[in-house]
């Protein structure tokens, strides 16, 4: 259980004055305004009254905001196959199970298609599912917020240390996750360092931005000055972690 002071405040508002030397705070909203738009995608194609009637070029439009699916995604829906997907969403988000044991089953659909699909896409795919869809009620985890085989990601770096993340499974592992989400959420705005006036997808933005941070940091110390030329810049690493660097084309005109 998560008790006592679950955020480091001083450590997140210090990444937060770290992202802000490479990028503006406009830009943090622009990053943020993307996921609203993400957002209703994902809740147009995925509501109670429209996931019968999803699509093949929206399931894919689905899998392509996704940073962890991106690549799969013709692997995925090939191998659940459109009808497979539809189902497979649809007990994803209106089963009658509590959210984490929903994100269990999923995950071990998505990551039982084989080894084409790298463990984690499951839990990844599907809380990015959980969350656009309907962000007030779910939240996110993805492998670069919390890895548990190596206790790496945004989270730990932002939480108290005696703060334990890994429940043994996908399904307590997502409950302990989300609340410490609520704690970053609700701690966020007020000490300044989450993106004002977008709500959780301010605090989306602020832990990409916490592991760009990371990643910038680490990747510039230990490769050398012709590697870091090609390192994307900080926004850039930003998008591309929240799926938004490239919006599938099926988005823009829904």
């Amino acid at each position: 259980m998560l008790v006592g002071q679950v955020i480091d405040t001083p450590t997140a508002q210090e990444f937060t004055r770290l992202a802000l030397e490479k990028v503006s705070e406009h830009d943090l909203g622009n990053i943020a305004s993307l996921l609203t738009a993400k957002a209703a995608f994902f809740g147009s194609i995925f509501g109670r009254d429209s996931i019968d009637d999803l699509e093949e070029a929206e399931a894919m439009g689905s899998l392509k905001y996704t940073f962890s699916s991106r690549r799969k995604a013709n692997i995925i829906l090939t191998s659940l196959t459109l009808d497979g997907y539809r189902r497979a969403v649809r007990g994803l988000l209106y089963a009658n199970m509590a959210p984490g044991q929903r994100l269990q089953e999923f995950s071990e659909l998505i990551d039982g298609i084989g080894r084409d699909v790298p463990a984690g896409t499951g839990h990844d795919l599907g809380s990015e599912i959980l969350h656009y869809t309907n962000p007030d009620a779910y939240w996110l985890w993805t492998r670069w917020m919390w890895r548990p085989e190596t206790g790496t990601g945004a989270l730990p770096l932002v939480l108290m240390e005696e703060i334990d993340l890994d429940g043994g499974t996908v399904a307590e592992t997502y409950r302990r996750i989300g609340i410490a989400y609520v704690f970053l959420n609700d701690v966020g705005e007020a000490a300044g360092f989450r993106t004002e006036g977008y709500g959780v997808f301010g605090t989306d933005v602020f832990l990409a931005s916490v592991y760009a941070v990371y990643m910038y940091t680490t990747l510039r110390m230990r490769m050398t000055q012709e590697f870091n030329r090609i390192v994307p810049e900080l926004a850039d690493l930003v998008q591309r972690l929240l799926g938004v660097n490239r919006v599938p084309a099926i988005a823009e005109v829904a």
